[in-house]
């Protein structure tokens, strides 16, 4: 008798664990970041920023827009907008470029860096807007330091 019983709970503690290993995971929704991958000092002053917007979540997430604000060794370099409705997968990072007149300061901090092969510090503050999975507004702040990168002549990583 003893032995039907065990047999019987074996099956059913079999049942109950296929059950629930047969569950989606649960969807985990958590704030993007942004933060600059690179800049390009242009011979026209410009900067040619490569913005990287990376997501956490587990499900994909599709950004709408950002829009920040950036500073380079505390000074205000200038603002950052891009709408570029791109969907990143799971746990994933998507890569943007953008054109930007940096502030007269910044482009001075930048440039000294280059020349001198020094790092700079900046951070990348704002908002993230996103539309899938759901409709959402995430604050950021990133803070980074980027250095000159030796056989590229204006551009600090």
């Amino acid at each position: 008798m003893l032995r039907i019983t065990t047999h019987r709970l074996t099956l059913v503690a079999l049942i109950a664990s296929l059950a629930a290993c047969s569950g989606a995971p649960p969807k985990r929704i958590f704030p993007p970041t942004a933060s600059i991958q690179q800049i390009t000092a242009q011979d026209d002053g410009q900067w040619l920023l490569s913005i990287r917007i990376q997501s956490f979540s587990n499900v994909p997430q599709t950004i709408d827009s950002l829009s920040g604000n950036l500073r380079i060794d505390g000074l205000a370099a200038g603002t950052v907008q891009l709408t570029p409705q791109v969907s990143i997968g799971p746990q994933n990072v998507e890569v943007e470029e953008l054109r930007m007149t940096p502030s007269a300061e910044a482009r001075a901090k930048v440039n000294a860096a280059l020349e001198s092969s020094r790092s700079v510090s900046y951070t990348l503050s704002g908002t993230l807007v996103s539309s899938e999975p759901s409709k959402r507004r995430d604050e950021f702040t990133f803070d980074g330091q980027l250095w000159p990168t030796p056989g590229l002549p204006g551009v600090l990583r």
